[in-house]
């Protein structure tokens, strides 16, 4: 079921009346789970069982956490609920890569592995990584384990962000499960305002951005190097809007409900270094990252050289985290080499003259790059992105193809990013008591409804 499926809204008004004419708060917490767990189970009820047995292993982990204070006992328990977490999600996302890339060496002792059917369930790297935080935080003595197993449960399943995240903590969600959350009318307009923006991201930019990338990069090598720029341009803003749609609408539905979700972007493309990009793209993976992969490496704290390892392997890992597929690593590892050349440029003693260039020679160049490494994470194999890359740098001749919508966009785009960088322009300046806030939302539902993409089109971040 996708947020935008006629499915998801007749599912959502029946939560929604659920949620109103219940007034006991412990009654409506279980509405919610049990509408959590059909939202998963329409895709595929069999997969439901994972969730539960993750929610499962990390309750009774956190509870036996705070009943021993032996060492040796709590490292097992933390053990447990890693090695239970990252093998169900190893098992199904990344068995048969791993068998794949090493059927080279185990062809010259003569074994071979077939690779399995396989089928990844949705949202599994997101509610991973979500429940590990919490057992990681209590091991840690950050917080108290949750004793109501139902609003843990919850706090794993909870519909708007179960999919494609924001990766939530629980120290952040549970804590709204202990008040009598209420629904009120300005919260409805914030998350009906969030909703529509994000539904217009993905349905109306994303999709049909999607129709022209697709082809082209369907056909690398086949266009002339500015149609392929144009491809390339317009894939990240696709992605930008597709999973930055994702997560309006996933905040905007919470917060019509009265739960409050972390903001998981902030004008990524405004970024003026790839440090600076990482803390305002997917913010919840990128903090999650931070604490719960590279501080445990040693973070910066055991010298210079080992702080550049730390980031680089966070930002590998990371990548890996994307996809099962070594286009996916490399480019966390290109992320992972650019934030390794930053830090050292920032820790030279001519730093001074650096941090005096022009803001945006460091947007420019940060750009550059970071367009140029969409294409690892957008092609499917490196022969496809290496001739795409060929047809940029190279500028070689091809089919000329200027889809109008795309131009178009990317200009207002550009003049959008323009205006938001000297806070001319704010879409949150749609306020509920201004005249001009219901004639934009209207138009972006009409232009919704009646421009819609061709097709079926998944949320990309589906398939992580």
């Amino acid at each position: 079921m996708l947020f935008t499926q006629i499915e998801y809204f007749i599912f959502f008004g029946i939560v929604l009346a659920a949620l109103l004419i219940t007034r006991s708060h412990c009654v409506r917490k279980r509405l919610l789970l049990l509408a959590s767990y059909y939202f998963y189970a329409y895709w595929d009820w069999r997969f439901l069982f994972l969730i539960v047995l993750s929610t499962c292993v990390d309750y009774f982990v956190a509870l036996g956490l705070a009943r021993t204070s032996r060492p040796s006992r709590r490292k097992l328990l933390l053990v447990t609920s890693v090695t239970c977490n990252l093998g169900i999600l190893g098992f199904f996302k990344y068995f048969n890569f791993f068998v794949q890339s090493l059927e080279p060496i185990f062809g010259v002792f003569g074994l071979h592995y077939g690779t399995l059917n396989i089928v990844l369930p949705i949202g599994i790297s997101f509610y991973t990584f979500q429940t590990l935080s919490y057992t990681i935080d209590v091991y840690r003595g950050r917080l108290e384990p949750c004793r109501n197993a139902f609003d843990f449960a919850l706090f794993v399943a909870f519909f708007p962000q179960l999919v494609a995240g924001p990766i939530v903590r629980a120290s952040e969600f549970l804590p709204q499960l202990e008040s009598n959350v209420r629904l009120s009318w300005y919260g409805t307009f914030l998350g009906f305002r969030q909703f529509t923006i994000g539904l217009f991201k993905k349905v109306f930019i994303a999709d049909h951005l999607a129709l022209f990338v697709d082809y082209v990069f369907d056909n690398a090598g086949a266009f002339d190097g500015v149609s392929t720029w144009c491809a390339t341009l317009a894939y990240g803003l696709q992605i930008f809007c597709d999973f930055s749609g994702y997560s309006d609408m996933a905040i905007g539905t919470a917060r019509i409900m009265g739960y409050h979700l972390p903001t998981n972007f902030r004008s990524p493309y405004l970024a003026v270094s790839m440090t600076d990009f990482w803390r305002r793209w997917h913010i919840s993976l990128s903090t999650w990252l931070r604490d719960y992969l590279y501080i445990p490496l040693g973070g910066n704290r055991k010298g210079r050289t080992r702080t550049y390892v730390n980031i680089f392997i966070t930002m590998l890992l990371g990548g890996l985290w994307h996809g099962a597929s070594w286009t996916f690593v490399f480019w966390g590892a290109l992320h992972g080499a650019a934030l390794v050349v930053e830090k050292w440029l920032g820790s030279m003693k001519r730093t001074a003259t650096l941090s005096h260039l022009p803001g945006i020679v460091g947007w420019l160049a940060t750009m550059l790059f970071l367009f140029t490494t969409w294409v690892f994470f957008r092609a499917v194999s490196f022969r496809q992105a290496f001739l795409m890359l060929r047809q940029m740098y190279g500028f070689s001749g091809g089919v000329r193809w200027y889809y109008p919508f795309v131009l178009a966009t990317l200009v207002l785009a550009i003049a959008g990013h323009a205006l938001a960088a000297t806070n001319v322009v704010s879409l949150r300046q749609l306020a509920h008591n201004r005249l001009v806030t219901p004639v934009v939302l209207f138009s972006m539902w009409w232009l919704v409804l009646v421009f819609p993409a061709e097709g079926f089109n998944p949320f990309v971040y589906f398939q992580f």
